[in-house]
């Protein structure tokens, strides 16, 4: 739940898309350009639209529930005070990606060896009642956190916000502070070690 306080008004967002919201009825540049000029609503449908998938960047990226909820709230709270200084509207979906990569990476790099999750902390159970198989997916999702835990932060950031959140290796570019070519580089040495150690899942 992300709480960004603007004057004397509060803003509460859950995780929960809302049927029939703002987030759902206007694109992201008219979401943005109304809420930098004070419009709540309007911030709370961007909140709303991008917060779960930053959430689950921050939670493969640093492995740890909290840890994701602190960073993604405190970009939101970050980016609404400075929404004033985006001078792009259509740029406001790469500045979240690359204000929450980087601040994964503070954590990242200032913190102790990471602790892998528990295989339920990550994903919910496989539908249907099917023990076993929620049991083994559970298993290879597991083995996939801890893969990408060996991988330097800066990898693992790179090929998650490419395989995952589909991002141009131009878009990852400007969000990690690279060039194209070492992104595809990081991307090519992520693809060959996770690839290694997830062969037993093959």
């Amino acid at each position: 739940m992300t709480k960004v306080t603007a004057g004397q008004t509060d803003l509460t967002v859950s995780y929960t898309p809302q049927v029939g919201s703002v987030s759902t009825e206007l694109d992201d540049a008219t979401l943005v350009a109304r809420a930098r000029d004070g419009d709540v609503r309007a911030y709370e449908g961007l909140v709303r639209r991008y917060e779960a998938p930053l959430f689950r960047l921050g939670l493969r990226m640093l492995a740890s529930r909290g840890d994701a909820e602190d960073v993604v709230q405190e970009v939101f709270l970050t980016v609404w005070r400075r929404l004033g200084q985006l001078q792009d509207d259509g740029a406001f979906v790469g500045w979240l990606y690359r204000m929450t990569t980087n601040r994964c990476l503070n954590v990242l790099r200032a913190r102790r060896p990471t602790v892998e999750l528990a295989p339920d902390q990550h994903e919910e159970p496989a539908p249907g009642g099917q023990p076993e198989r929620a049991a083994q997916t559970n298993a290879q999702v597991a083995a996939l956190t801890g893969a990408l835990a060996r991988l330097t932060p800066e990898q693992r950031a790179c090929w998650l916000l490419r395989e995952v959140h589909g991002r141009s290796y131009d878009e990852i570019a400007v969000t990690v502070g690279a060039t194209a070519t070492a992104v595809r580089g990081r991307i090519a040495r992520a693809r060959a070690q996770l690839a290694e150690m997830m062969r037993p899942w093959r």
